[in-house]
């Protein structure tokens, strides 16, 4: 159980959005958080009415996990035993989410919030006491012949939910402990988790973004949400570097702060990695989901040698901006004038018609999705950056987002409502114990929406800025989910081998890394900044799980290689491929997620996989190349 707590607390937070279609107020033009429109925000009583109710459960976690810890010792009385164990798992699973759930979500749209940071804290301390307590149950269940454990799975159907858990376990077998070294382990749940939380607090609750004045006279305060408002619609490229300066700036005021934090990350994991007797950080944290390590070191040696494509994009944008020198600041700004603004209320019937494809339940949830305060839309003071979508089983999805009317911002809201779709599929079908889908695979339905949704606005329009707005999108998405996600995963990994090799991991060590990336990916087709060789500082997954962000690379390659199984066909053959697409969702976490994978119809062992999305890259830049010439 204590195992389980601790996947799902590491799963919980990332996916996002939607939106109430009948709804035409117009954006709120106010950070406080008290005077946007309730239908903007969450209702976050779905979960529990108030705090009161919330105690209660929070109580009674308490009691069930008492009644948990008092079953070592019997799970080799016989398959009922194992049974309870496992039921009262669930049990405690569901409720340890909604009591985590409440606090983290009320935590995220206000930081600044002591008592719900209390409150959270109170939880995340339970958790390590109960892991503390529980640290008995793997090594006891593998003290069970396999050979009985494998009978009493074949004569007792209430074990079937929790057949590949077990078989997993058994697989793994080499790194579990035994009782005494769990516990000791267990010890240091509580610390693992504080340089995330270090993090966190240093980049969002006690960060202070500094105010600018623009080209314009206005006066802005550099926010998340502002900083990408400027990189995305303002002309002056005085303004981005101006914005891109004083952003970045605040981060390396306290860099070396964040270098301590980081070595402390990448010191953790070694430790861990050694203890669970794992020869690599990379091995460890890919062997949870059976990864081989080759998938991760392929997936870099593939993308490095297929750069080229990135490069010929900037060099492009480069002549089409007519600037005499191009920056990574530069990369957002669109290449012709077209200043379209897409209202969040005006979204949902786009993104619907788009992905209509996927069938009529599909489109049925979506039109669920889309209303009834499971979204929070809008940027408020003290409220977490970026976007994400947080399932609660048994519940719904609550999709966080920080909406500013950009195009970008409408595939954002696409990008999350496809980690939600993926949930919901998931909690209706699949029992709790295997309802959570691993990371590995939780990026395949966020990118295939975004990519459906390039080709519907494709199809449907005939100008020719637009058409190089939405090409733009669709590279830019290729250059961010696929290139930097592995330029990110290179950074890991080498910053993760100097702590296995015992080499310091200083501001300066970490800077130097990150600029021979920027170097190897980029070449000569970007001016180098030396402020943007702190990027790693600033990027929460490095801070929140090891070796996490290679995952949305494979997922993209994945969702491509479906999308285009999906239209080379037509008729009974497609409806097969969107069977097996949505038989994906529906299978949550009941299997190793490179198998689930194959099922869909894509195999990330094989490098044609990756290089198939390079030749997409070349394609759609070749492409717009020639809808830049007709203006």
């Amino acid at each position: 159980m204590s195992k389980m707590i601790n996947t799902r607390l590491r799963i919980l937070p990332w996916l996002i959005l939607t939106v109430c279609l009948s709804l035409l107020t117009a954006k709120p033009k106010t950070l406080k958080r008290a005077e946007i429109p309730d239908q903007y925000k969450w209702n976050l009583s779905d979960i529990y009415a108030d705090w009161d109710a919330w105690q209660q459960d929070y109580e009674r976690l308490q009691q069930l996990m008492n009644d948990y810890a008092a079953l070592k010792g019997t799970l080799s009385s016989g398959p009922e035993a194992l049974v309870t164990a496992y039921q009262l798992s669930d049990e405690l699973g569901m409720l340890a989410d909604k009591v985590y759930s409440y606090a983290s979500l009320n935590r995220d749209v206000d930081s600044r919030n002591n008592d719900v940071s209390a409150k959270l804290q109170q939880v995340q301390i339970l958790f390590s006491q109960f892991g503390t307590a529980t640290a008995w149950f793997d090594p006891e269940l593998l003290q069970i012949p396999w050979d009985t454990l494998s009978r009493w799975l074949e004569e007792t159907p209430a074990l079937a939910p929790y057949r590949f858990s077990i078989e997993n376990l058994h697989r793994q077998q080499s790194h579990v402990l035994d009782e005494e070294g769990e516990r000791l382990l267990s010890y240091f749940s509580r610390f693992n988790s504080t340089p995330r939380s270090i993090h966190s607090e240093l980049s969002t609750s006690d960060i202070q973004f500094p105010d600018v004045v623009l080209s314009t006279g206005d006066s802005v305060t550099v926010t998340p949400g502002q900083y990408r408002l400027i990189l995305n619609t303002n002309r002056n490229q005085a303004d981005r570097r101006l914005a891109f300066e004083s952003r970045n700036g605040v981060y390396n005021a306290t860099i070396n702060t964040y270098a301590a934090i980081y070595n402390g990350i990448c010191q953790r994991d070694w430790a861990l990695a050694q203890a669970r007797n794992y020869a690599s950080t990379l091995e460890a944290a890919l062997d949870d989901d059976n990864v081989p390590v080759d998938v991760y070191l392929n997936l870099i040696h593939e993308v490095r040698k297929g750069t080229e494509p990135l490069q010929k994009y900037h060099r492009l944008r480069k002549q089409a901006l007519g600037l005499d020198e191009y920056h990574l600041y530069d990369s957002s700004i669109p290449v012709v004038d077209f200043n379209k603004t897409y209202e969040y209320d005006d979204v949902a019937a786009i993104i619907e018609k788009g992905v209509s494809i996927l069938g009529k339940d599909y489109g049925k949830k979506l039109d669920q999705a889309f209303h009834g305060g499971w979204v929070d839309v809008y940027e408020n003071e003290g409220k977490r950056g970026g976007a994400y979508s947080s399932g609660v089983y048994g519940v719904h999805p609550y999709m966080l987002l920080n909406y500013s009317d950009t195009m970008d911002d409408m595939f954002t809201v696409a990008h999350e409502m496809g980690h939600s779709m993926h949930t919901m599929y998931a909690n209706e079908t699949q029992p709790f114990a295997t309802s959570q889908y691993t990371i590995f695979v939780a990026e395949v339905a966020s990118t295939l929406n975004e990519a459906l949704l390039l080709d519907y606005l494709m199809e449907h329009t005939r100008d020719t800025k637009e058409r190089i707005a939405l090409l733009s999108h669709a590279i830019d998405n290729i250059a961010g989910t696929f290139y930097t996600q592995v330029m990110f995963a290179d950074f890991e990994l080498q910053a993760h081998q100097l702590a296995e090799e015992g080499k310091p991991i200083t501001a300066e060590v970490l800077n130097g890394i990150y600029r021979q990336l920027l170097e190897d990916y980029f070449g000569d087709a970007v001016a180098h900044d030396d402020l943007y060789d702190i990027t790693w500082a600033r990027i929460p997954h490095f801070y929140f799980a090891p070796y996490y962000v290679y995952q949305y690379a494979t997922c993209f390659a994945s969702s491509a290689k479906i999308v285009s199984d999906m239209k080379a066909v037509k008729g009974r053959k497609r409806k097969q491929v969107v069977e097996r697409y949505l038989n994906l969702l529906k299978s949550g976490g009941n299997d190793y997620p490179m198998e689930q994978l194959k099922k869909a119809g894509v195999d990330l062992s094989q490098p044609e996989t990756i290089q198939a999305v390079i030749r997409h890259m070349n394609d759609l830049v070749n492409q717009l190349e020639i809808e830049l010439n007709k203006l």
